[in-house]
């Protein structure tokens, strides 16, 4: 139970890998707040955890609006009493060139991948410190770490995330507030599936995908859940400022052609 006692809010986490780590996170005690745009989703996340006898509640909340990232922590301290974690989760894929991309998908993605997680941070953050501190869990993506072809929106919006995190954990690290990043690789989710069916020849480049990762296959969302619990928890108090990548070997070199 590495969360018991602790009060987590996990955002995006009405599917994919949100929806994996807020279980994960119910699993070991904690009592999670899902808070996603999608009501009916994020609710159906709350009820898994509640039927597996773990304690959640759900908060609708577009994390790229101010007023809702705001209205969000203080609902949960209304609710709850305190904040004790914060996983920035939610995101949207974006695809297209500079060239193709649009202005409207540019502001779209930033606004919910970057700027989301600044201002859910920016109204979390005290509510952590008054409890002596916390952890920040930052979703970016190996595309934080290299060019994807087609994909200019997204690939910025997750090297941001990871620029935003080191700078957050210099800031708040005497507050006891560790700041990390997980990077998944390729995993298998809704949104992995939407890119490659946007792709040219996609859903043939998907199986294909395996020979990227030294491990053989891609991940899976209770795997990458796993590592975001360690990151969370207790276990890794030492860890602040850190890209944690989790993508079955696919960074680690030259790729299976």
């Amino acid at each position: 139970m590495k969360l018991a006692g602790k009060v987590v809010i996990i955002t995006g986490a009405g599917s994919g890998i949100g929806r994996a780590c807020a279980l994960e996170y119910g699993r070991q005690g904690g009592l999670v707040v899902i808070a996603d745009v999608n009501q009916q989703l994020g609710q159906e996340t709350a009820q898994l955890i509640q039927e597996a006898e773990g304690q959640a509640d759900f908060v609708e909340t577009d994390v790229s609006q101010r007023s809702d990232a705001e209205r969000m922590v203080q609902t949960v301290i209304k609710r709850h009493g305190k904040l004790n974690c914060l996983h920035n989760n939610a995101g949207v894929e974006g695809n297209g060139s500079v060239e193709v991309c649009d202005e409207e998908q540019w502001d779209r993605v930033l606004g919910i991948n970057l700027k989301g997680v600044f201002l859910c941070s920016k109204y979390a953050v005290p509510e952590i410190r008054k409890q002596g501190g916390g952890a920040i869990l930052n979703t970016a993506s190996v595309s934080a770490f290299w060019g994807e072809p087609g994909t200019v929106s997204y690939n910025t919006s997750k090297g941001g995330i990871l620029a935003l995190t080191r700078a957050m954990a210099m800031d708040h690290g005497r507050d006891n507030i560790r700041v990390n990043c997980l990077c998944p690789g390729y995993t298998n989710t809704g949104m992995v599936e939407r890119y490659f069916r946007d792709q040219p020849n996609g859903m043939e480049m998907m199986p294909k995908i395996s020979k990227l990762e030294a491990l053989g296959r891609i991940g899976n969302p209770g795997e990458i859940a796993r590592a975001a619990l360690f990151l969370l928890g207790d276990d890794c108090t030492y860890a602040t400022g850190a890209a944690f990548v989790v993508d079955g070997g696919m960074t680690a070199g030259y790729p299976w052609l």
